[in-house]
């Protein structure tokens, strides 16, 4: 079922972490066995901020927590080295959790592939996200307790995108859950409610291009398809536009960039989307409860057509 929820204040920051979170923990009922937020937070634009996990999060009552911190140890280390070797700078590093890191990252180089490339021939290691404004921060649990976790109440920027996944097609790991970023590209992420019916047939054909896939949910798709047609020299909402044609299945789906934040509806229109829309903002989730979250007063809400894409800018 899952639950998916987006904002973007035009002209202005806000507190985003809270709003979001507030947003998704409204929409708890549709899926809390993983909570992912992509947050576009405000910074100076210098550096590149870089979200990895080295591992699962095994839970704090698992014998093998010792066990996997160690691995954990091992993995950072490596990944250390990768950096530097790739003529980056590490200008700040930050142990969230055992299995979870982020980075302030100084890199001259535009192409993120092959640096991300390199981070990720480490076993285990995944980039969530990377980006000069976008951190990608998911793991298990409701919107609450992952928001606790890593204290994203306190971010303050322009937008954000969320998701609350009840897992059905994979696994409940953090590898599966949303958003997921759209490599390797800076500052693009995506989540997604539905059901892709052609997703094996996509991904394979992706792969042959070279792009990459680091779990079997079928919403990942999504971000390397867009990813793909940007690659290719398509805008965003051109690519978006393509995906009604090339995806197959119901779906509804939010994309963000550094300074826009899309929507796009299959055209069977079968998944729920409601949507504000101001002068100063724009909020939209799976039910006018996510809404109302962060608008208790009277407003006005209205339901996307089927097969339509819309695109925001900050």
């Amino acid at each position: 079922m899952c639950g998916i929820a987006g904002l973007i204040h035009r002209g202005k920051s806000s507190n985003v972490g809270k709003e979001l979170q507030g947003m998704l923990q409204a929409l708890k009922h549709r899926g809390e066995d993983s909570t992912g937020y992509a947050l576009y937070g405000d910074t100076d634009g210098k550096n590149f901020i870089m979200r990895l996990k080295v591992g699962e999060n095994v839970g704090e009552g698992s014998s093998s927590v010792m066990e996997e911190t160690s691995i954990y140890d091992e993995r950072v280390k490596i990944v250390n080295a990768h950096i530097l070797s790739m003529g980056a700078k590490i200008i700040k590093e930050e142990r969230i959790l055992p299995y979870s890191l982020r980075y302030e990252v100084s890199y001259k180089e535009n192409d993120l592939r092959e640096f991300s490339r390199k981070i990720e021939s480490v076993p285990g290691v995944e980039i969530l996200s990377m980006g000069k404004s976008l951190e990608v921060i998911k793991d298990l649990g409701n919107a609450k307790a992952v928001c606790d976790r890593y204290n994203l109440d306190k971010v303050v920027g322009t937008h954000g995108i969320g998701h609350g996944r009840m897992a059905t097609e994979s696994g409940v790991d953090i590898k599966s859950a949303h958003p997921f970023w759209g490599y390797p590209f800076s500052d693009v992420s995506v989540v997604h409610n539905g059901q892709l019916t052609n997703y094996w047939n996509n991904r394979r054909a992706l792969e042959n291009q070279g792009m990459r896939f680091m779990s079997e949910c079928d919403s990942e798709l999504i971000a390397v398809y867009i990813a793909q047609k940007m690659r290719e020299g398509a805008s965003l909402e051109e690519g978006m536009r393509d995906s009604l044609k090339g995806l197959d299945g119901v779906f509804t789906y939010f994309v963000a960039t550094k300074d826009s934040l899309g929507m796009a509806k299959d055209t069977m229109a079968a998944k729920p989307l409601v949507l504000y829309e101001s002068d100063d903002l724009v909020a939209m989730g799976s039910e006018e409860i996510a809404i109302r979250s962060i608008l208790p007063q009277e407003i006005d809400t209205y339901d996307p057509y089927d097969g339509e894409v819309k695109v925001w800018q900050i």
